[in-house]
């Protein structure tokens, strides 16, 4: 058995958010997480990329994918 039979399918919604993100210019990493009524992007960029900047405008690409009653945080992924 493989470790890719041991991980739970990905959500729709979840690999949707992050086919869109990673189409943002600058994006290397991304992870989402979703919630009851919440859905969270993480990002991280390359090197010289504004933080702020690259924020915005994942949040402008995602703005789409968006519904009623669901809350959206966005935020920068530590490098560990």
């Amino acid at each position: 058995m493989t470790a890719s039979n041991d991980q739970p399918p990905v959500p729709p919604a979840v690999r949707r958010v992050l086919e869109v993100v990673y189409t943002v210019d600058g994006v290397v990493a991304a992870r989402v997480w979703q919630s009851p009524g919440k859905m969270a992007v993480g990002v991280s960029g390359r090197r010289g990329t504004s933080p702020n900047d690259l924020l915005r405008r994942v949040e402008a690409a995602v703005v789409g994918l968006r519904e009623p009653g669901i809350t959206w945080d966005f935020g920068w992924l530590q490098e560990t």
